[in-house]
Parts: C-alpha cells; structure tokens; sequence
C-alpha cells in the first residue's frame, strides 16, 4: 500500500523531467542571436558557411549547433554564450554583429587576417570574460568602450597593429587577470590606473613603443598586489629600477630586456620571494649586481649582457629566447 502511495510523486517527477527536456530541445534561438550569426555567416565567407549549415546557430530539428558556437538556455528561449572562430583565414574588418550577442562570455577569433578597428560597440558585450583577438591584422586605437566590459578577465589583443596609447579604462575592470597587449604599436606610458586592478597576474606590454619609467608605473600605494609576470621588454623605457619594485612581492618574471634603462640594480629586488626570471640585458645598467641575487633560492635566470656592469658580473643560467605562448594563460 505505501508503493501505491509513492507512484503519483514518482509519475509526476518524470513528467516535470520531460517537460525540462522538451524545453531544452524545442526551445526557441532568440530572434536577435539568429539575425546577428547570420549577419556574421554572410560576412565571413566561405571557410565558415561550409560548416555552418541551416538558419539556426543553436541547431534546428536534426542539424547541430554551428561550429564553434555555444548555446544555453535562458527562459523560453536559446542564446549564444560563445563563439569560437579561429584559425580559418577569416578576411575582412571586424565582424560588428558579435556585438549584438548580448550574453556572449567568450570571444575567440584569434589567428585570422580582421583588419580595421576594433568597434566601440564591443561595449555592448557586458558579460564578456574572455575577448581574444591576437593574430590578426586588427589597427587603430582601442576605443575607450573596452572599459564597459566588467566581467573581463582575460584579454588577449597581441600580435596586431593597434596603435594609441593603452587605454586607462582598462583600469575599470575589476575581474582583469591576463593582460596581453605584445606587439602592437602602442605609444606613450602604460597607465599607473592599472596597478589598482585586485586580480592582476600578467602584463605583458613588451615590443611596442612605449616610454616612460617603473616608478611612474609603480606609483600607486599597494598597487599590482597579486601581479606574477611583468613582461615590458623591446621598449623606450628610461631611468632605473626603484628599489619599491620589490614590494611586487608576487612577481616571478621581470623581463626588461631591449630599453633603455639606466643606474644600479637595487639590494631589495634579491628579496622578491618567489622571483625566478629576471632580464636585464640590452639596457644601459651598472655597477655590481649584489650577492643575493646569487643566493637566491628560486631565481633560474638572471640576463646580464649588453649593459655597463663592472667587470666579472655574471649571469644566472644559459641565455635562451624566453617564449610564453598565449596559449599557457588561457581558460
């Protein structure tokens, strides 16, 4: 008699699970997300129309979601949450219907041939966390509009030919962790605004044509407190290493490579706790590099040559093109 009792609960939790099913597989794409992928579908060309086949992005009866296009439901209705176009020779500008998939939370169009600039409407994209865009052929200046996108923590705009000055807005967004802007044409002096970034562990501002010094960059009490890799390499940057870098205390990679900096290297950086590659070279450093940097327990690498140093100056391990791909930092 209690087994008679249960089976109406039980009949009645399959029937809600049917229900959740079927609203999952006949929800409907949300009219806007259709309108926009195929807007993209017709600019992109052939290498991606081939793979995308039917009206749907989010799939329809029998056909697949598009390649490289992730949905979920939200409501009565399917949305697009991320778009991975990679790799495929797209050609042309910036495609700005992504702009009007309001709930993407990943952009990944990275090594294609974009040109043009990247749109200001890219502030649409309010629950963005990770744009990638390096590898293409991108110019023009970052609009500010890349400071609306409070959820971004991964942005990834190397390898292009943005020019400008790094936009400071980027210092409004409070989720940022990696930061890739290498190779690029950027002028003028990285903003100090970033050091106020809580979650900031990579900066990588190396091979552009920035000026400027690190005590400019390190003005801010407390700044950068979780920052682990500081990559400003192949640069104009001037004046020394003030002896308040160390209070980075996190850093592991200080790579200063190829500017044209000058003075001694101070006592306090051998006391970075975890510090473990350190470059030095191609500037116009001198005098002596203290012991401690010798004794250090986790220092690998410390490059050294075409500077000023006294003689008898060594290096720390064997020199060798340090070479983090993007790839080691992504989500």
């Amino acid at each position: 008699m209690a087994l008679h009792g249960h089976l109406p609960s039980v009949f009645l939790l399959i029937f809600s699970l049917s229900l959740i099913q079927s609203a999952l597989v006949h929800s409907k794409t949300l009219k806007r997300d259709v309108k926009a992928l195929n807007e993209i579908k017709a600019s992109l060309g052939w290498r991606v129309v081939y793979a995308w086949v039917g009206d749907d992005p989010c799939g329809d009866g029998d056909l697949p979601p598009w390649s490289g296009v992730t949905c979920s439901t939200q409501g009565d209705y399917r949305v697009v949450t991320e778009l991975e176009v990679y790799a495929v020779s797209i050609v042309g500008p910036f495609p700005t219907a992504v702009t009007n998939l309001l709930d993407l939370t990943r952009l990944d169009l990275h090594n294609n041939k974009l040109t043009g600039p990247l749109p200001s409407q890219i502030g649409r994209l309010k629950r963005l966390k990770i744009l990638n865009v390096r590898w293409n052929k991108l110019q023009d200046v970052i609009p500010p509009e890349i400071g609306e996108l409070k959820q971004l923590t991964h942005l990834y705009l190397s390898f292009n030919n943005f020019k400008g000055e790094i936009p400071k807005e980027l210092a409004n967004l409070p989720e940022l962790r990696y930061v890739h802007l290498h190779e690029n044409h950027f002028i003028g002096r990285i903003p100090p605004e970033l050091g106020s970034l809580q979650y900031l562990r990579h900066l990588d501002a190396g091979n552009n044509r920035l000026v400027g010094t690190i005590r400019e960059l390190i003005r801010i009490e407390g700044c950068f407190p979780v920052l682990r890799n500081l990559y400003l390499n192949n640069n104009y940057l001037t004046g020394g290493i003030p002896a308040q870098l160390a209070n980075l205390t996190n850093l592991e990679i200080l790579y200063l490579s190829y500017n044209k900096m000058t003075g001694v290297i101070p006592y306090s950086i051998a006391h970075i706790p975890k510090l473990t590659y350190l470059y030095l070279d191609h500037n116009q450093f001198s005098g002596r590099i203290p012991d401690a940097f010798y004794k250090h327990p986790f220092l690998k690498e410390m490059y050294i040559e075409e500077n000023t140093f006294r003689p008898g100056v060594k290096p720390i391990g064997l020199h060798k093109v340090l070479e983090l791909s993007d790839a080691d930092f992504l989500v």
